[in-house]
């Protein structure tokens, strides 16, 4: 069952980072969809490197994460914005900070987790 959940973990993360690269080629999607797909990502990456942590300890490392990049975007240094001018760089940091995204990524966290242990819970039941 463990490593099960590692590969439908791993196959999130993939299909996530997919539909948020193709999001910013379309016009119309609300820039904080990003910010809510890079926080369900987070989330499905702790939940893989850390299978066996409760949902509750999964979420708060997720969301600690998240705000670290976030507010790593305040920081200004020149070795920072080189990484920050490289596609890479671009997509695992973001373009700038907002305080909304803090709340977006609140809520994707939120959200998927509650998700998570919902199915996960149903699937040991049956």
């Amino acid at each position: 069952m463990l490593k099960n959940n590692r590969f439908c973990y791993f196959i999130i993360i993939i299909s996530v980072i997919l539909i948020g690269i193709l999001s910013r080629n379309i016009d119309g999607v609300p820039t904080f969809f990003g910010d809510t797909l890079d926080a369900v990502m987070v989330y499905f990456g702790v939940r893989l490197l850390g299978i066996n942590n409760d949902f509750i300890k999964t979420a708060v490392n997720a969301l600690v994460l998240c705000f670290c990049i976030k507010f790593l975007q305040l920081y200004r240094a020149d070795w920072i914005l080189e990484i920050l001018r490289t596609t890479l760089g671009h997509y695992a940091l973001g373009q700038g900070f907002l305080w909304s995204g803090l709340v977006y990524y609140t809520l994707g966290v939120l959200i998927f987790s509650l998700m998570d242990s919902s199915l996960v819970n149903k699937n040991s039941r049956e």
